[in-house]
């Protein structure tokens, strides 16, 4: 079995490769997913979250009001903490997937997307390094990252000149947060370059499949 790690700053299509290498046979976990999952109500950590951030993070259904928290934790300086919450449950979620995987197909290749390895503090002892065999990493221009940001948060609507401005700053606010792209590039095993079309990406994810499943 070979661990991989899939990951990339907002909008550089990371999600678009791990469905390119999901196609190829990879098992993928998606970590925005899993974390969607143990959100939910009846789960431990949408207990946590209730406990530590209040009832006006919960929906009339009982869900997590997600902007509401968001709100809470980026205008109080408060992800952190909320990232304690959360990320210790999905990477052990992660890892349980991933030894499931590994009884039922040794010679897989599990891919975790995720956007934030690196920048996590709650990765357990040795972190990224001990979690990952090896890690892939998407690439692209500030431009094009904050163009794909705006398109994805409006399909299906219709923007104001005003709402496209504040989604550019939401975007630029949100890179802001993550590593630098060459801190993270030079830790990482293979490099995908996402400037051009789906086309690129895809002979790039075809050339870097057969290299990952030898190493499995």
């Amino acid at each position: 079995m070979l661990r991989v790690g899939l990951t990339g700053g907002l909008g550089s299509g990371k999600s678009t490769a791990a469905r390119m290498f999901a196609a190829h046979g990879a098992y993928v976990l998606s970590s925005d997913q899993i974390g969607r999952d143990l959100m939910q109500p009846g789960q431990p950590v949408h207990a946590a979250i209730v406990a530590r951030f209040g009832e006006t993070v919960v929906a009339p259904d009982g869900s997590l009001d997600r902007a509401a928290l968001a709100r809470i934790a980026f205008a109080d300086g408060r992800v952190e903490e909320l990232n304690a919450v959360v990320h210790p449950a999905v990477i052990a979620r992660q890892a349980e997937l991933t030894e499931e995987i590994a009884a039922r197909d040794p010679a897989a290749v599990v891919i975790v997307e995720s956007a934030l390895i690196f920048e996590t503090r709650h990765g357990g002892d040795g972190g990224w390094h001990r979690r990952f065999d090896k890690i892939i990493f998407v690439r692209a221009s500030e431009q094009r990252k904050i163009a794909r940001f705006i398109a994805r948060s409006s399909i299906g609507q219709q923007r104001t000149p005003e709402q496209w401005g504040l989604l550019e700053a939401e975007a630029r606010r949100r890179l802001a947060r993550q590593m630098e792209e060459e801190r993270k590039a030079s830790s990482c095993d293979y490099i995908l370059v996402n400037n051009g079309s789906l086309d690129e990406l895809q002979a790039q994810v075809d050339a870097l499949w057969p290299v990952l499943t030898s190493s499995a």
